[in-house]
């Protein structure tokens, strides 16, 4: 038995691992490559033939965990895709609107190079489009939590609940091989504990092999005095008293419903003015109408303001912006606005033109969120570049440029040592993944030297052999 590592080594996104038996090959994950100076794995082909794959597994949906799954479906694999059901909705939205994205970032590369004159005999072209996406949706199979499936020879799945973002989960794998059985933790995206909304992460007391992340394996989240509210009240307010904007950057899965929950609260409690908040993405919308038809993994403290008739995802003054037409009109609002688009790492989609119109407009403020991986134009503005390039054109930085802690969907480097110190024995290997390489090398130095225990930080295409 063994594993290929074939993303998310040493890095934070392109998650993708295949495990391997005498018997079969079982795919986890296949996320699309992020960083800029990663985005050319995008294009490498599968190490693992994909015609010998008899199943992937897919821990969430976010696109550096499936977005490349049409890719590989274009590429002649064809079976079945197992999920937990609100990712198997979810999976259909985000691959739908990344399709879309790549159409309209072609053409617009298409026209820029036309008009700068550029030939080529190598047109640019799109990983996928709505077609590949199309035969991907027939492949999509919804797994109930805790429901052990068996998902090729030997193999079999259970899904247990990760708290990262609805649907989330870590993957218990038991493998029959030769008389011998082994149980592999995929722990996917660790979440934190007592987020709005969902559940906490679960936790493992036995496993022989352990594949978990590391985000924020050398350190622990930037606490605020004030908590996620209180921070979100100060910046709508100041920014709205001298006439701005608040633009936030949105991922559309979890973090925009998570910042509706927050704002909520806000609104009903008059600790907001009264202005426009609009929901730019057609694609959070949709999200958010899969939250609701998947209340049942909502947590206690949800149910609790459900019932109390305050919905957790609607309130006075929010605008859903579904269509281009209604995205522009919000350039013509009056006064102040809070406006959430995706995407949430500033690489695609419609924030890029709100935040060519609001980064020169010192009144403004582009309110973080979330992490931004190295490379990405978001991680650009937080660091502080005067000026950034957006659609191949420079764009002055004159905006406020702020931060919210305490919203992150990542267990820290405390709430990954409480998620692993939860096995009463030593794994017999535990691979991290899923980190920027120094802070997977540093939490690997703390568990050798804390707890005695073999763990490895894997490179990207290595193969790791499970005895």
């Amino acid at each position: 038995m063994k594993i290929h590592f074939l993303g998310a080594c040493r890095q934070v996104t392109g998650s993708r691992y295949c495990l391997e038996t005498r018997q079969a090959r079982v795919m986890i994950d296949c996320g699309m490559f992020q960083e800029r100076q990663f985005q050319a794995r995008n294009w490498h082909a599968n190490s693992v033939p994909l015609d010998s794959i008899d199943a992937l597994l897919l821990t969430h949906a976010h696109i550096d965990h499936c977005g490349l799954v049409p890719r590989i479906v274009k590429q002649g694999f064809g079976g079945s895709i197992y999920s937990t059901p609100p990712t198997t909705d979810l999976v259909e939205i985000m691959l739908r609107d990344a399709a879309h994205i790549q159409s309209e970032d072609l053409k617009y590369k298409l026209r820029r190079h036309q008009k700068e004159g550029r030939s080529s005999r190598h047109k640019p072209e799109a990983l996928f489009d709505d077609r590949d996406v199309q035969s991907t949706v027939p492949l999509l199979c919804p797994v109930a939590y805790e429901n052990r499936q068996q998902v090729a020879d030997g193999v079999c799945v259970t899904f247990h609940e990760a708290g990262h973002i609805l649907g989330s989960a870590m993957l218990e794998l038991e493998i029959e091989e030769g008389g011998q059985r082994r149980r592999v933790i995929f722990s996917g995206d660790i979440g934190q504990w007592a987020k709005p909304l969902i559940q906490d992460p679960t936790v493992f007391e036995q496993a022989d092999y352990v594949v978990m992340e590391s985000t924020y394996g050398d350190r622990d989240h930037e606490k605020s005095e004030e908590d996620i509210e209180a921070q979100l009240e100060t910046v709508i307010n100041e920014t709205a008293q001298i006439g701005g904007n608040v633009l936030v950057p949105t991922f559309a899965v979890e973090r925009a419903q998570e910042l509706m929950y927050h704002i909520s609260r806000l609104a009903h409690n008059d600790r907001i003015p009264d202005v426009p908040v609009f929901l730019d993405s057609p694609m959070a919308i949709d999200v958010t109408q899969v939250f609701r038809d998947h209340r049942d993994r909502f947590d206690d403290d949800t149910w609790r303001r459900i019932e109390q008739g305050l919905p957790p995802l609607d309130f006075p003054g929010l605008v859903m912006s579904r269509t281009a037409d209604q995205s522009r009109a919000i350039n013509d609002v009056e006064g102040p606005c809070v406006i959430m688009s995706t995407s949430g790492m500033c690489t695609a989609g419609r924030i890029k033109h709100h935040l060519k119109r609001n980064l020169p407009r010192p009144e403004s403020t582009v309110l973080f969120v979330g992490y931004q991986a190295h490379g990405t134009l978001g991680r650009q503005i937080l660091e502080g570049k005067s000026n950034v390039r957006i659609h191949g054109k420079p764009v002055d930085v004159r905006a406020n440029v702020r931060r919210i802690y305490g919203c992150s969907g990542h267990a820290d480097r405390s709430g990954l040592l409480h998620w692993s110190g939860a096995f009463k024995q030593a794994p017999r290997r535990l691979f991290l993944t899923h980190g920027e390489e120094q802070g997977a090398m540093a939490l690997a130095h703390t568990l050798r030297a804390t707890r005695g225990w073999d763990v490895l930080v894997p490179d990207y295409q290595s193969v790791s052999d499970l005895r």
